[in-house]
């Protein structure tokens, strides 16, 4: 993890230099000229950042997305907790589209020891969004899980005073280099094998977590402006826990870490099989996964597909990634597990992880080579085509994607805005026959 931000933060300074497809019974596949339709009238793409980013307004003038929200006129690039659970960010992510005091939940907030209320969005970024007036999202990493529990929120009427909630408020799910279903960093980083839950006692994990509490409790107003790592709700800030409660966090017995509410333990393979426990493939949704490999077998072992390129500060992840092995002694994440099965990687996130949703149960998928070979795409399946890139590759700095990063995104934002609207909706003008 601390490599993946030393990685972030290498990449900085050079960036500075810098429903898709076919539908059922319930949507209408059209295409429009963009030149005419009128801005407000077009489904809001939503980028949803991953482990350690940040949204619009945080860390300056950077991009998370590498300036790829400038590609439409239409997208929104929420900040959300960079290190709080996969459950806070989807509420988060809620109140940040509606607008209002971020509620998350009594009873999750009594158990996890932080307070029910959040931050206030007096003016959401996208009020009216509901059946009618539909969302994109494309998440990268994590931002992918956090994608797919916000839509079951939706589907479950989860938030209080929004009980005409649904599934159908979220016409696609993107997902870039997606943390579906945990991955094996997260052990090599200081996550028990045993558990996939806590963390071991001297660990890479551990130097991260003593590092944001102190930030947290110092709650410098600049720094917190500049970057936040989202445990506000949690009250860490010296001004209410005082010296005292500095000791009890950094002893392990306060905070996100005592209680488990941090992203880590989702990004194991036994934390993303319990999450996944309660999430669907909703079948009018369209979903798309963009899959990052940097590996490749030589004498029938896998290595790193290349030096130069893969990110330097990732290189060294994507080798021990590659000779991962679960302990003999620790029971294995679940019924069937084989190493062999999670060795090719990104240098965060194994390939196996990406494509689509299959711990505990598999979701419907289907492999794409080229585009043109599953036109039209149908809801409910999880389509995924697997592209030779780190995982950073289509974050930070575009121009160290190259052409790449243009296809990718090119290509995200033209199946949103080409071809999916519902039926209910108003009118696109300049629309030509269907395909």
């Amino acid at each position: 993890m601390i490599r993946w931000c030393t990685a972030v933060a290498a990449d900085l300074p050079q960036a500075l230099s810098d429903r898709i497809f076919k539908a059922n019974a319930s949507l209408e596949v059209k295409k429009q000229d963009p030149t005419k339709t009128n801005v407000d009238d077009l489904p809001p793409i939503v980028l949803v950042h991953g482990i350690f980013g940040f949204g619009k307004g945080k860390f300056g003038s950077f991009s998370y997305f590498g300036g790829a929200e400038k590609k439409d006129e239409r997208v929104l690039v929420p900040d959300l907790g960079s290190l709080t659970s996969t459950y806070d960010r989807a509420r988060e992510l809620f109140y940040y589209l509606k607008g209002g005091t971020v509620d998350y939940g009594e009873e999750h907030s009594k158990a996890c020891g932080h307070s029910q209320f959040g931050r206030l969005y007096e003016q959401g970024h996208y009020p009216e969004w509901d059946e009618d007036h539909p969302i994109h999202i494309v998440g990268h990493s994590a931002g992918a899980q956090v994608a797919r529990v916000l839509q079951q929120m939706l589907a479950d009427k989860a938030f209080k005073g929004h009980e005409n909630t649904s599934e159908n408020w979220v016409l696609s799910i993107t997902a870039l280099s997606g943390a579906f279903n945990g991955t094996t960093r997260t052990y090599l980083d200081g996550m028990l094998p045993e558990d996939g839950r806590n963390m071991k006692p001297l660990c890479l994990l551990q130097l991260c977590r003593l590092g944001v509490i102190i930030y947290d409790w110092l709650d410098i107003p600049l720094l917190k402006a500049y970057y936040n790592f989202g445990f506000d709700h949690f009250n860490l800030s010296w001004r209410k826990v005082g010296l005292w409660g500095l000791v009890d966090c950094l002893l392990g017995n306060a905070g996100p870490w005592a209680t488990g509410d941090w992203i880590l333990p989702d990004l194991t393979i036994q934390g993303a099989t319990k999450l996944n426990c309660d999430l669907q493939t909703f079948r009018n949704t369209f979903y798309f996964s963009y899959v990052t490999k940097r590996t490749r077998k030589f004498l029938g072992v896998t290595v790193p597909s290349g030096i130069l390129s893969i990110h330097p500060m990732l290189f060294m992840r994507v080798l021990q990634m590659s000779l991962y092995r679960h302990p003999l002694d620790a029971p294995p994440p679940y019924k069937g597990y084989r190493d062999e099965d999670w060795l090719d990687n990104d240098g965060a996130l194994n390939t196996i992880s990406m494509t689509h949703p299959r711990l505990p149960i598999e979701h419907p998928s289907c492999p794409v080579t080229n585009d043109s070979e599953c036109q039209p795409l149908q809801p409910g399946i999880w389509y995924y085509k697997i592209v030779e890139g780190d995982h950073i590759l289509f974050i930070l700095n575009r121009e160290r994607a190259g052409v790449q990063f243009d296809l990718i995104y090119d290509g995200i934002f033209k199946r949103c805005r080409k071809h999916v609207f519902k039926k209910t909706q108003q009118t696109i003008p300049n629309q030509v026959d269907r395909e």
